[in-house]
């Protein structure tokens, strides 16, 4: 039986076989590229769906303490972590959770060095490598607020500012990438190579971020292959880390939502959901961009055929809870059942709950096809304790 005709809506739904194909196309990649490629929480913090995860990719990369410790103890790998900034009452916590740790600046890295040096002199078993991160200001995203090499970004040491190494700096880091091609990681590393390649002898990790969507369709990942071993030849002491996002978890899950009221204006038809963009898909109206759906014609498509043209409106108060329009094959109406597509990374992790509208159930659906598993189901207590 289909199961999106049994379970009641809103819910997410994460496949299990999907995310295992995932996971083959990044061991593939590892194993050919000799490169270390680890998990950014950021997008997705699952942890449920971990033990499958860490099968293959235990490591991961953290941007907070509550990160680094669901890594900790779910996927119990090493953790690689870089915040823009650190506290004098947060690095401890740090240095006892990470196996490496980035700076954004070198003041920061001056001001907790001591920390460091006592702390791997102590504790020489689980030592704790420093990196800085660094910007080559290479703009290669056209949506701003992803781009870290923005004119005027907070992240990284630009070239001029970076003749040398400080000492005990063991690698360098740098981020420019979001859901990009081969083609855009080869154009930053020349620019990097440019800027920085004095520098990449004398260190023994270069961290290349994320953004690396090598799961999507359309990635050439023997171009990908080609252009790290190339770096290998350049710098065969250098260790290559990866640390993708959106990789892991692409196309692995669905929002599936029903219509309960169409309403017009202005010659525009909404169809009105169970679920919001504002609350439980805003990396729609922050990208922007329009997700596709299983029902409905292709985006790209949508102008060669006949149809008929909604927006869909969210559930909460907010005027701009709202996106389209799709161009579906008949007329919507109440009760119609419409599964938003790719779900799943920077989706769970960026939900609100903002007018107390109720959270998507979570579910789990095994590779076996048998009945879907329930992970979560969020009530009333999981938005009054929030400000408990």
């Amino acid at each position: 039986m289909n199961s999106n005709m049994i379970l009641p809506t809103p819910y997410y739904i994460v496949y299990e076989s999907r995310l295992r194909h995932n996971l083959d196309i990044l061991d593939e990649v590892r194993r050919r590229a000799d490169v270390d490629i680890i998990m950014a929480l950021k997008a997705n913090a699952l942890w449920k769906t971990f033990g499958v995860i860490a099968e293959k990719f235990p490591d991961s990369t953290a941007s907070s303490i509550n990160e680094m410790r669901l890594a900790n103890d779910y996927l119990k790998g090493k953790v690689h972590t870089y915040c823009p900034v650190y506290t004098h009452s947060s690095f401890p916590q740090f240095l006892a959770g990470s196996s490496h740790i980035t700076f954004n600046s070198i003041v920061l890295y001056q001001r907790f060095r001591p920390q460091i040096k006592q702390w791997n002199t102590e504790h020489p078993e689980r030592s704790v490598s420093p990196g800085l991160r660094i910007n080559p200001r290479c703009s290669v995203i056209e949506t701003d607020i992803y781009n870290p090499c923005v004119p005027g970004s907070r992240f990284g040491v630009n070239a001029e500012n970076l003749p040398e190494l400080p000492e005990g700096i063991e690698g360098l880091h740098f981020h420019a990438l979001c859901e990009s091609s081969s083609y855009d990681l080869e154009i930053v590393l020349e620019a990097l190579e440019h800027q920085f390649g004095h520098l990449l002898p004398q260190v023994k990790w270069l961290n290349m971020g994320g953004g690396h969507l090598m799961t999507r369709k359309d990635y050439d990942i023997n171009h990908l292959v080609s252009l790290l071993n190339r770096m290998h030849d350049r710098y065969p002491k250098l260790r290559l880390i990866m640390e993708p996002g959106s990789a892991f978890t692409w196309q692995t899950g669905d929002l599936v939502t029903e219509v309960l009221d169409i309403v017009e204006d202005a010659g525009i038809q909404t169809a009105i959901i169970d679920a919001s963009f504002a609350c439980h898909m805003p990396d729609v109206l922050e990208m922007p961009y329009q997700p596709e759906i299983k029902e409905a014609f292709p985006n790209k498509e949508k102008d060669s055929h006949p149809g008929h043209n909604y927006r869909l409106g969210g559930n909460s108060c907010l005027s701009g809870d709202s996106a389209g329009p799709w161009k579906f094959p008949h007329q919507l109406k109440s009760g119609d059942r419409l599964t938003l597509r790719d779900m799943n990374h920077y989706t769970t992790v960026k939900t609100n709950m903002f007018n107390g509208v109720q959270h998507p159930d979570i579910y789990w659906q095994p590779t076996d096809n048998s009945t879907p598993q329930l992970l979560r189901r969020f009530t009333y207590e999981d938005y009054r304790d929030r400000m408990d």
